[in-house]
């Protein structure tokens, strides 16, 4: 029986007020269902290769190790960054106590500025020398983070859900991840014609092409620096090249960790190895921003890199950090239709 026209008309609108309330429901989800879907997509091509090897009736332990991988990426880092600071908390309070009882004794690197020498040694003298104000600072500051607790560790739970959610949603796309994608590429096709499916592998290859230009050549740059901070004694070198790692997956971002390194190194009076950390990070992140990350990005949509770079930088400040790789994708579709709509 073919239905009416009110009847299709009802129906849309229940559709729609569906997908609405769906999205409602899983407002909260959003951002780890997308996080899983990147992971999914990126790691797709490797897992059906890995697949094929372990055999089909494999799959539910593939799907396991690249979950457990994924979460190790992650897991592994916060650690480290956890026992260096587990180590170093005797230190820490050893050194409130001193401050507190001695105040703050003024750096050596202050005596040795070229300007601005004698103002800012008058102004550590009273206000952090002197035992008082130096403990009436440290006592706001401690009020203030107590102040704060509750709701990091709020903030702390919420985000250890997220991840766990993320994490299953993940092993799901795996173990279900040829059906989802036959579902997908119908659905595409037949809402948007075969201009859809295009649109999709458009997204997809965007996504791959993000992973391998932000992920892949940050990490690179951070072995790289890592290996730099090691050789001029930055303290900490694993840290620093970790958080480098991070922070290069987002442009102009790693100067800020290796100008940090930099001034630890100038602070302890290495001035000659703080002036080759600063120029080994400007040549290893402009050579990789300028001529690796746009032919692995680029290359892979035909997107030329001044748009690869707004959708990086719009996406995180619409999205946060999953739009790192959801500017790139909404860029590489609206290019494709540019051009075919240009061409046409």
């Amino acid at each position: 029986m073919t239905a009416t026209t009110p009847q299709r008309a009802a129906l849309g609108v229940l559709i729609l007020f569906l997908v609405l309330l769906g999205l409602y429901t899983l407002w909260d989800f959003l951002p780890a269902l997308a996080w899983a879907a990147v992971f999914a997509v990126a790691l797709w091509p490797f897992y059906c290769r890995v697949l094929a090897r372990a055999g089909a009736r494999h799959s539910t332990a593939v799907s396991a190790a690249f979950t457990l991988g994924v979460a190790l990426v992650f897991v592994v880092p916060v650690l480290l960054v956890g026992l260096q600071i587990g180590r170093e908390a005797h230190a820490a309070s050893e050194w409130v106590r001193n401050a507190q009882e001695k105040g703050i004794p003024e750096p050596q690197a202050l005596q040795h500025l070229p300007v601005g020498q004698a103002q800012l040694g008058a102004w550590w003298q009273q206000n952090l020398a002197d035992p008082g104000e130096a403990r009436g600072l440290l006592e706001r500051v401690s009020h203030g983070r107590a102040g704060s607790a509750g709701k990091i560790g709020e903030q702390v739970v919420h985000r250890l859900t997220l991840f766990a959610f993320m994490l299953l949603t993940l092993f799901f796309l795996f173990r279900t991840g040829e059906t989802v994608s036959n579902q997908l590429r119908r659905a595409a096709t037949r809402t948007f014609g075969v201009r859809g499916e295009q649109i999709g592998l458009q997204i997809i290859a965007s996504i791959h092409g993000t992973v391998n230009g932000l992920v892949l050549v940050g990490l690179g740059e951070g072995v790289i620096l890592g290996v730099i901070y090691a050789v001029a004694g930055v303290p900490h070198p694993t840290v620093f090249g970790a958080l480098t790692a991070l922070a290069a997956m987002i442009p102009f971002a790693a100067p800020v960790v290796f100008g940090i390194a930099a001034l630890v190194l100038a602070a302890g009076g290495s001035v000659a190895w703080a002036i080759g950390v600063l120029v080994a990070g400007m040549v290893v992140t402009f050579t990789a921003d300028h001529f690796v990350r746009p032919v692995l990005i680029g290359g892979a949509t035909q997107l030329p890199f001044l748009w690869v770079l707004l959708g990086i930088l719009g996406g995180v400040e619409a999205w946060g950090l999953i739009g790192l790789f959801v500017g790139p994708a909404i860029m590489a579709a609206l290019i494709l239709l540019w051009r075919e709509w240009a061409e046409a």
